[in-house]
């Protein structure tokens, strides 16, 4: 990939079609893949410039001075978009707004020429009814726009907003001045997704991910396997069975499950490692297993203690210490290494709806640190306790967590952040 590489995703499309979700999580899976992503949302630049509270009248396509406002803001969400890019090196950038008309888009094509930034439109284009007033209830009424307004007062407000933009509206059309823009066009988030003139190897990975998208309500449920034997003996890696306590724990897993989930379906995913597939053993729901979703390879410390790593290859025992995320151990992987490996598990997870992910601790940290939008210097540190289930909800913004103990006592594996950089001479 060229390092001088520049992107702006712009979003197009009517309010209250997905168009933030869809920014949101285009930016979490490249800041994951450690592509330099960031979003601009114009509505706060618009509140910050105009204060939050404009009724729907402001947003009307014949309000001369709401026009020239909303105007303002996007072009100081430009000038700080190609800000980010000179001074920070920034890489893809997500230009979140309804860019609605042909006028606004060809603005921002030529504001962009001028900084050799590749421009590459998402539209959303949603004729689902019930997505639209899911869209309507989960984001725009917990708005600042309408903060402390009746909801009802509010949701009418918000379909008076619609109905303007529907009014100026124009989708990106192939065959109006926009036949050599860079697109692609999503109907009901992800059912079917259109592109045209699609170049370069971001660019293709953001429209694979895009086509895997879905906005269904879901849950994901992770769980490491019972405790091991290796974890009994402070072993890394290995293929161990589970210990006496992990078996009592993989007895207990499928009661906690039904009473979080109830009668909703549920698919399980394991690795091909026996303490996975043990723990998964008693749960009576479909079950998958994934090469992928093997624990972290330690190369030629696997099977070793820390003790016996740090005695035996002290400078590597140091090396991971200073820069866990991109210490490779010999002959194994890195914490970046897995990332990369786990791209097809994070791509079918975007499919699915209700899913257990029984794992290993460096392979659920990965994970966890793509929903949850970890830097790399925290994902390696995650707390991923034996004997717990966490259960995470998909929210546009954000992604709930709840966590679930069995009282069933287990090691602590969880080696603490360092305090300060190591000295590798000492």
């Amino acid at each position: 990939m060229n390092s001088n590489t520049r992107i702006a995703c712009v979003m197009v499309g009517l309010p209250a079609r997905g168009k933030t979700y869809i920014a949101q999580k285009v930016c979490r899976y490249l800041q994951w893949l450690s592509v330099s992503t960031k979003v601009f949302n114009v509505g706060n630049y618009r509140r910050k410039l105009h204060g939050a509270h404009q009724m729907h009248s402001f947003f009307d396509p014949h309000n001369t001075e709401g026009e020239i406002a909303r105007k303002e803001a996007a072009l100081e969400a430009l000038k700080d978009m190609i800000k980010w890019f000179l001074e920070e090196d920034g890489t893809v950038a997500i230009f979140d707004a309804t860019n609605s008309t042909r006028e606004r888009r060809c603005m921002i094509i030529d504001y962009c020429k001028k900084y050799d930034v590749q421009v590459m439109f998402i539209e959303s284009i949603c004729q689902d009814e019930s997505l639209i007033l899911q869209n309507i209830m989960d984001v725009k009424l917990s708005s600042p726009d309408y903060k402390d307004m009746d909801p009802e007062k509010a949701a009418e407000d918000f379909r008076a907003r619609i109905s303007h933009y529907e009014e100026a509206y124009e989708t990106l059309n192939e065959m109006k001045n926009e036949s050599d823009y860079t697109y692609a066009k999503l109907i009901n988030v992800g059912s079917q997704v259109m592109i045209n003139m699609i170049q370069g190897y971001l660019q293709s990975r953001i429209v694979y991910y895009l086509m895997n998208l879905h906005i269904l309500p879901r849950n994901i449920f992770f769980s490491r396997h019972g405790e091991s034997v290796y974890n009994l003996e402070g072993k890394i890696g290995g293929d161990s069975k589970l210990s006496p306590r992990g078996r009592k724990y993989a007895l207990a897993l499928p009661e906690l499950i039904k009473a979080n989930l109830g009668d909703q379906p549920l698919t399980v995913w394991t690795s091909t490692l026996k303490r996975t597939i043990e723990t998964a053993k008693h749960l009576q729901y479909p079950k998958l297993q994934w090469k992928a979703l093997d624990e972290l390879d330690a190369g030629v410390c696997d099977g070793m203690t820390y003790e016996e790593i740090e005695a035996k290859y002290p400078e590597d025992y140091f090396n991971r210490d200073e820069d866990k995320f991109n210490y490779r151990y010999r002959g194994g992987e890195s914490y970046r290494d897995v990332v990369y490996r786990l791209e097809p598990v994070i791509m079918e997870l975007e499919r699915q709806q209700n899913i257990l992910i029984i794992g290993h601790q460096a392979i659920l940290r990965c994970i966890y640190g793509y929903f949850q939008k970890l830097s790399q210097d925290d994902l390696p540190y995650v707390k991923i306790p034996l004997h717990t289930v966490i259960k995470l909800t998909p929210k546009a913004y954000t992604c709930q967590e709840e966590r679930y103990k069995i009282d069933i006592d287990a090691v602590d594996t969880h080696r603490p952040k360092p305090k300060r950089p190591t000295d590798v001479s000492n």
